[in-house]
């Protein structure tokens, strides 16, 4: 294959044209937030909680609409061993935005927390914050590595240029504009990158359909032509796994700062919850064409292609059905426009995996764990040096790590069995504590990771009910591995485990520390009852009455630091001005929070 000139002038001007309206949009909001006294800091991670519905539709959408959701798509629906029975993640996280939106969006931008690490470190306390950012950071960078890889790969299939290279240049352009806009730069560049995935992918698909080498999709969907019908079927013995992994992408779609920082960007409760549905609503549109493709391919005899007659599943490449379509069924100049949708796709989602992971690394790590008196100029530097540092480690990842995908694939599991069910708990549950959140972490851990994981060749070592071993002919060496295939739906029940301990080691220190059996001076974490008995109830209030939801309704909890340190939960101006009046004529004296 030879370097395609106009390929490379494609991939140009379309990189050109992302930077240019991110530069753009870092200028045109330069001054956001200013009249309002919001910080710096704070606008770049949430935008001055000013994106409306047009915006924020897109930015929300592309939360999962990225590089390895249309390209993922598209694989699965070819796979013959899987069809688009398998093809989970387009309802799959649709419902996860529906199910976010209706629960999650309304109590979370009500309060006004900045990151989703906030009611966390508020209630649970700093070094618990610091130990749910370890999961929370690893998915986001990880996330970001796998689809950097997955550009390589694609830019490789149509255009013969230096994988490494257009890794690196890529990275490099995301990096570039997120830290010159924030949240502003990615949110617009997100409006530009949906359309061109839109338009990119509906050009080729009808090209692809029409070519000779393709047969009728509504006939292979239901009988075997080149290959098993794509349509697909979920066998009896592999139902468990299927429910596990549907859930995994439902409810494990929701803990995620990608989501949360769009949520809490919102200009208001009810606008976070309509731009959930409508972002719902995004996804199912957006795969419409990946899955097209996907059934195109499973349609195609490539002995009639410039591809050759041996088919992308039997080389090994079934993970790049989608370039491989637009690049040997479509016209030179239609090929080269869906390149540009891939690469749109693969820049939405690096850029705001990297602005999250700063952003709670910037505000919960740095400012509230480390230095409560950072200035605001501070915490924007603190954010950029993280925004490079992240973003290169991703970068470098991408480029030398052969089992990136493997990792993300152990990452958002334990996103899903430790984050999400501690969510649930801060959130909607009264009297979890610190003690409670510590164990919950470990038994999630321990029962995902004993599950085994076989992207990371990383062995069980819980074998659940119904596990198997399979023989599997590793591609390259020509060696037969043995892979044990666990059939229970141990990452559902590791998530409900988690949750369970939880809320009974909660109330089992509580009990144990209230009824005298363990002395209050063991109350290291100072989580439950110690002397000051009568003040953990009541006053580290966020938001208080009408529409909002106060957090001393939700769970108890002591104040950790002091008044200042509980207000730095809270945006004052986010908040309706009735209810700001009505807080200050409720809050106590100062004095009474802290007698220590």
């Amino acid at each position: 294959m030879t370097i395609h000139a106009e390929g490379l002038v494609a991939i140009a001007v379309f990189y050109l044209l992302i930077l240019f309206v991110g530069i753009w949009a870092a200028w045109k909001n330069k001054h956001s937030g200013e009249a309002e006294g919001t910080d710096r800091s704070e606008t770049i991670m949430v935008g001055g909680r000013d994106i409306g519905l047009f915006v924020g539709g897109f930015t929300m959408t592309a939360t999962w609409v990225g590089g390895g959701y249309i390209n993922g798509t598209a694989e699965y629906v070819y796979l013959p061993d899987y069809g688009l029975a398998w093809a989970q993640a387009p309802f799959g996280y649709a419902l996860s935005l529906v199910v976010g939106g209706l629960f999650f969006a309304k109590p979370m931008r009500s309060r006004g927390y900045v990151t989703m690490l906030d009611p966390f470190q508020q209630l649970y306390g700093k070094r618990m914050g610091g130990l749910l950012f370890i999961p929370a950071l690893m998915g986001e960078i990880f996330w970001s590595a796998a689809i950097l890889s997955a550009l390589g790969a694609t830019l490789s299939v149509i255009v013969d240029i230096n994988i490494k290279m257009s890794v690196v240049i890529s990275a490099l352009i995301a990096i570039f504009y997120t830290l010159v806009g924030g949240l502003y730069s990615v949110a617009y560049t997100d409006v530009v990158q949906l359309f061109c995935i839109f338009v990119g992918l509906w050009i080729s698909v009808p090209f692809a359909l029409t070519n000779p080498a393709v047969s009728d999709i509504t006939v292979t969907a239901v009988k075997q032509v080149y290959q098993s019908p794509w349509r697909g079927s979920v066998h009896k013995s592999d139902t468990w796994v299927w429910i596990d992994n549907f859930c995994l992408l439902m409810l494990g779609g929701i803990p995620w700062q990608v989501y949360f920082q769009r949520v809490l960007s919102a200009s208001s409760a009810t606008y976070a919850q309509v731009l959930s549905f409508l972002a719902a609503f995004g996804c199912l549109v957006m795969a419409v064409p990946s899955v097209l493709i996907g059934a195109i391919g499973a349609s195609t005899d490539w002995n009639q292609t410039s591809y050759g007659g041996i088919s992308p599943r039997e080389k090994e490449e079934a993970d790049m059905i989608l370039p491989i379509v637009l690049q040997h069924l479509c016209p030179p100049f239609v090929s080269f426009f869906g390149l540009g949708a891939v690469s749109a796709a693969v820049m939405s989602s690096a850029d705001s995996s990297i602005l999250s992971a700063s952003s709670m690394f910037a505000r919960n790590i740095y400012q509230l764990a480390f230095r409560q008196s950072a200035s605001d100029r501070e915490i924007v530097w603190v954010m950029r040096i993280t925004i490079f540092v992240f973003g290169g480690l991703a970068t470098l990842m991408a480029l030398v790590t052969g089992t990136v995908y493997g990792l993300w694939y152990l990452s958002s599991d334990l996103v899903y069995v430790i984050i999400f069910p501690q969510l649930l708990s801060v959130l909607f549950v009264k009297g979890t504590n610190t003690y409670g959140s510590v164990a919950a972490y470990l038994f999630g851990m321990v029962l995902r990771i004993g599950g085994g994981e076989p992207y990371l060749k990383l062995p069980p070592f819980i074998y659940y009910p119904g596990w198997t071993v399979e023989k599997r002919v590793h591609h390259i060496t020509g060696e037969i591995e043995e892979i044990v295939i666990q059939k229970f739906p141990f990452k559902t029940v590791s998530m409900l485990a988690s949750f369970l301990a939880n809320v009974a080691f909660s109330y089992l220190a509580k009990y144990l520390f209230e009824s005298g059996k363990i002395s209050h001076k063991y109350d290291f974490l100072d989580a439950v009852v110690s002397k000051h008995s009568g003040e953990i109830m009541d006053k580290t209030t966020l938001v208080t009455r009408g529409n909002n939801i106060g957090l001393s309704e939700m769970a108890p909890m002591k104040p950790r630091l002091s008044v200042t340190l509980a207000a730095a939960f809270t945006r004052r101006d986010t908040l309706p001005k009735e209810t700001v009046e009505e807080e200050e004529e409720s809050s106590p004296d100062s004095s009474h929070h802290d007698e220590e």
